[in-house]
């Protein structure tokens, strides 16, 4: 796919692809072989009819494709965009085997954003929504919360979702910057999600301006929890507390939800520096390097404890992260961050690694070698190595049964130990895809009808 060149990009926050034309919509969707037994639709955690999406952008039929897509995907522009199609539906093409796969998420990409060029946005409406009588609590207006509730309301259900923040979209907005996922696009979406019906309540901390005991008072017959993952964690060293560490939560919010990098027009300033380092090696990891390059850094370094290899951000942005100048520091480990006299980032220590043998998560295990630690001049450094789960409405259901680690234990329709609440998304699986959130999603709203048909 064409996009920004990057001596351009590394200046603006615009999307980088472009996105394909029509003709090479076309053209690439007639690669496709329409296999008979699909194995790319086992790939989808959003159930979508590919072959079919794919033969109908092959021959013009544009209008057929997004209708097919939208079937089973109310968030076909987000998942075009920043779905793992290459470990999921792709990963399953036949094509693949011995060559290259269909580029399904593109083409998904195209269909979506034809759609919202093309056509007035007609009224998406429930048949009947709310006609059964129940109502339904959705908590996070995140990708699984979004999903779950569009799936309720299609069976006719009245779906409430109450957001902590005053934007809808979870980690779609104040995560993934404009430049992956324009947040017009986001909103775009949202808005056909409400015409189904769903109402949205910003500015609601459930666990603190109301309970689910509450909610149960008002008439909720079900509720589904989908708060994500938004509790940083940090790596629990000497100077993580200095002027100049950033959580990537802190500094991704900052910068997409509270648009820093338009700042004096938003009032968001951000601390940025000469050099910045950022931990981590997934999506969260380059988005915050990206954006640091972005607003003005002149070096940016991603220090990650093993090699490239285990990384698991997604291709693509690794390539964009090297494409953009972004160095690597490979099997480096932080060990402390030395401060200046004003309490400021001014160096981070690091060990360097080798690889043993797997660890739980079946990747080899980083081994510092010892008496190689060495210095790197800082001005930022960002801490990207995951996020666990917020206790603040967790704290506040009683009997709910948690795992170790402070996620909630649901089995693989979603529902928790307390029969009428379900739960999905990160908050469940830990920080996880946005497309395995939308699945938990779509498995728990068919949950919540079964219960409540009951």
């Amino acid at each position: 796919m064409r996009e920004q060149d990057p001596k351009e990009r590394i200046k603006n926050f615009n999307e980088v692809p472009y996105g394909y034309n029509e003709d090479e919509a076309v053209a690439e969707a007639s690669r496709c072989l329409q296999c008979k037994k699909q194995p790319c639709v086992n790939g989808c955690p959003a159930e979508i009819d590919i072959p079919a999406f794919i033969k109908a952008i092959s021959e013009k039929h544009f209008d057929e494709s997004i209708s097919i897509i939208k079937k089973t995907n109310n968030l076909p522009a987000v998942c075009g965009r920043v779905c793992p199609q290459e470990d999921q539906c792709e990963k399953l093409c036949i094509l693949g085997k011995k060559g290259i796969p269909i580029n399904i998420g593109n083409l998904e990409r195209f269909s979506a954003d034809w759609e919202l060029k093309n056509k007035s946005q007609k009224e998406n409406t429930a048949s009947g929504n709310g006609r059964k009588g129940k109502k339904v609590a959705i908590i996070g207006a995140g990708p699984s919360g979004l999903t779950c509730a569009a799936d309720l309301a299609k069976m006719g259900y009245s779906a409430t979702i109450f957001e902590a923040l005053h934007k809808p979209g979870g980690v779609l907005t104040y995560g993934i910057p404009e430049f992956r996922l324009p947040k017009d696009i986001v909103m775009t979406e949202v808005n056909e999600i409400k015409k189904l019906g769903v109402d949205i309540k910003y500015n609601n901390v459930i666990g603190r301006i109301k309970s689910i005991d509450k909610l149960r008072e008002e008439g909720f017959d079900a509720f589904f929890i989908s708060t994500g993952a938004g509790l940083p964690y940090f790596m629990g060293i000497e100077g993580e507390n200095l002027n100049g560490v950033y959580s990537a939560n802190e500094f991704l919010t900052r910068v997409n939800l509270m648009k820093a990098y338009k700042f004096p027009e938003y009032d968001t300033p951000i601390n940025i520096g000469k050099n910045i380092a950022v931990v981590g090696g997934g999506n969260v990891a380059m988005d915050s390097a990206r954006c640091a390059l972005r607003l003005g850094a002149e070096k940016v370094y991603i220090v990650y404890r093993r090699t490239e290899n285990e990384m698991p951000a997604r291709i693509d942005e690794i390539h964009h992260a090297k494409e953009e100048g972004i160095e690597f520091h490979l099997l480096a480990n932080p060990l402390k961050i030395i401060g200046n006299e004003k309490a400021e980032v001014k160096k981070l220590v690091c060990i360097k690694n080798k690889l043993g043998e797997p660890d739980d998560s079946g990747r080899r295990r980083p081994v510092p070698i010892e008496g190689s630690e060495f210095e790197m001049d800082m001005d930022i450094v960002i801490i990207a190595i995951g996020n666990g789960s917020n206790p603040l409405l967790l704290d506040t259901i009683k009997g709910l049964e948690l795992t170790r680690r402070g996620n909630i234990v649901a089995d693989d329709a979603g529902q928790t130990n307390i029969e009428d609440i379900f739960a999905g998304g990160d908050i469940v699986t830990g920080a996880a895809t946005v497309i395995a959130a939308m699945g938990a999603g779509k498995n728990s709203a068919r949950a919540i009808d079964n219960f409540l048909k009951r």
